[in-house]
């Protein structure tokens, strides 16, 4: 049952990614309906046109909370009596929008919701589209079609938000499994059920790492242990250990390969230098570096390179990625968390000036404590990298 749901699951983002729609069922003990889903990084005017007319319900936005704080969205009421608890914000509009009902200004405001650059000052309300903010845990917590839809996002590997829209059957009533499943099939439209999303999530947090050989690792930089972990990729992800015990929380960085850098010493960026600091910090105070086969933001290296030539021709690494196709960070952090909870380190104090990488092992079940900057200064080659790190993906600098 499991290998199912994490199928049905797989299918369906990668038709999400696509840019298509999905019909996303809950529970026959909540409101037992179906609702047209969309990814919001890869909205379009036609999709929001053909859901619109496809569902013919309600259109609204699902969050996490931490993005409807940064746009300063809050509660529609404070005191929420809705039966299902389900968290309507203030409506919104982005503020280049002349009526915002169009599906060409829905789809905008929509595409700038999940836009991490955006900011409060971007959107005005009240507005035609209607947030909604899911739990924290999304449907480890809350199984409704806000939490589903989020998680979809996070699995994606994409900013969380997505589209929803209650879909209607014919003679006006809430559309039921057999109006559902005739929706998928004249519309060539996937069909998942929120359990299916439950399934992959719960196996997801319990993921099986296969644990290899540990070795001593005497360097320049400290006295180490290094292990190896297969998670399927052709090289083996690592984690290396200083041999230096500490009684207090452990220190702990997530590195994600970048063989331009670490290697070769490339100045384009600062992940040579990042590396070359932490095992520093780590060798003398204690904890561990997890080496994540990541290279690019989780693009591989060839479309890494293929980014730096936009690059040389006056892109930053942020558009770059958007330009090939990619998402600007498509890296995920479930393996790390299952990683560091086989090693015992399920309680610790985060090297990092990134705070999605703080969020994400949180939601695998992390205890972050705290964060400990990892500043290493700027060159005259990468202070746009820099400047794009802190302005658009947010980092702590």
């Amino acid at each position: 049952m499991i290998n199912k749901s994490i199928t049905n699951v797989r299918q369906a983002i990668a038709a999400l990614k696509r840019g298509e729609l999905i019909i996303l069922s809950d529970d026959k003990s909540r409101e037992h309906e179906g609702d047209l889903v969309g990814l919001a990084s890869f909205v379009t005017p036609e999709k929001i046109n053909e859901a619109l007319s496809l569902a013919r319900g309600l259109l609204a936005v699902p969050m996490t909370s931490q993005r409807a704080e940064s746009l300063g969205l809050s509660q529609m009421t404070s005191n929420n009596s809705e039966k299902f608890g389900t968290k309507f914000t203030v409506s919104a509009d982005h503020i280049d929008s002349k009526t915002g009902i169009s599906a060409y200004e829905r789809a905008n405001t929509i595409k700038q919701l999940a836009n991490l650059s955006t900011t409060a000052l971007d959107f005005e309300t009240p507005g035609h589209i209607f947030p909604l903010v899911a739990e924290d845990d999304d449907v480890l917590t809350r199984q409704g079609h806000t939490e589903g839809a989020v998680a979809l996002a996070k699995i994606a590997g994409v900013s969380p938000v997505a589209f929803i829209i209650e879909i209607l059957d014919q003679d006006g009533h809430m559309a039921l499994e057999p109006a559902l499943n005739k929706l998928a099939n004249e519309n060539h439209l996937l069909h998942l059920s929120i359990s299916d999303i439950v399934s992959y999530r719960r196996h997801e947090k319990e993921q099986v790492i296969n644990e290899g050989v540990t070795v001593h690792l005497p360097t320049n930089d400290g006295d180490f242990d290094l292990t190896d972990y297969d998670v399927g990729d052709i090289e083996p992800t690592m984690l290396i250990r200083s041999r230096h015990n500490v009684s207090e929380i452990p220190l702990v960085r997530l590195h994600s390969a970048c063989a331009t850098g670490d290697l070769f010493g490339s100045q384009r960026c600062d992940c040579g230098a990042q590396l070359k600091q932490s095992l520093q910090i780590i060798g003398r105070q204690g904890g561990a570096l997890l080496y994540l086969r990541q290279e690019g933001r989780g693009i591989g290296l060839h479309e890494k390179l293929r980014s730096y030539v936009l690059q040389e021709n006056d892109y930053d690494t942020y558009d770059a990625n958007i330009h090939l196709n990619h998402q600007p960070d498509e890296r995920e952090y479930a393996t790390a968390a299952a990683i560091l909870k086989s090693a015992g380190l399920s309680k610790i104090r985060l090297l990092t000036n990134n705070p999605e990488k703080i969020q994400k092992l949180r939601d695998f079940g992390i205890e972050v404590v705290s964060h400990v900057p990892l500043i290493t200064g700027i060159n005259n080659t990468n202070s746009a990298y820099m400047t794009t790190k802190k302005i658009k993906f947010g980092h702590m600098l």
